[in-house]
C-alpha cells in the first residue's frame, strides 16, 4: 500500500513540462492569422525582455553568492540571444508597420 504513491523524478517533471510547452507553443504560433503577426512580435520582444532580466541575474550569481561558472556562461549567451532578439524584433515590428503608412507624394 506504501508503493502507490512514489514521487516522481524532478529531471522527469520537468522534462515532460517541456515537452508539453513545446507542443502548446508549436500550436499556438502556427495557428495565428497573418493579420496578428506585428502584435505577435510585440509580445516576442516583451518576453525577451524578461529573458534578459533573468540572464542579468544569471550572470550576477557569483557576485551575489557562491555560484558556478556555467550559470555565468549560459546566463551571458542567454543575454546575448535575448538581446538580439528584441533589436530583430523591433525592426521587423517597423518595417511591418512602415507598409500601412500612407506615402508621400
Amino acid at each position: 500500500m506504501e508503493h502507490i504513491a512514489q514521487a516522481v523524478d524532478p529531471f522527469v517533471f520537468r522534462l515532460s513540462i517541456f515537452v508539453l510547452a513545446v507542443f502548446v507553443g508549436y500550436f499556438v504560433v502556427w495557428s495565428v492569422t497573418p493579420a496578428l503577426h506585428t502584435p505577435l512580435m510585440s509580445v516576442t520582444n516583451a518576453i525577451s525582455s524578461v529573458i534578459v532580466v533573468g540572464a542579468l541575474l544569471a550572470v550576477g550569481v557569483p557576485m551575489i553568492s557562491s555560484g558556478s561558472g556555467w550559470a555565468r556562461g549560459f546566463g551571458f549567451i542567454a543575454l546575448i540571444f535575448a538581446c538580439v532578439n528584441i533589436f530583430g524584433g523591433f525592426l521587423v515590428t517597423q518595417r511591418m508597420l512602415a507598409m500601412y503608412k500612407k506615402k508621400a507624394k
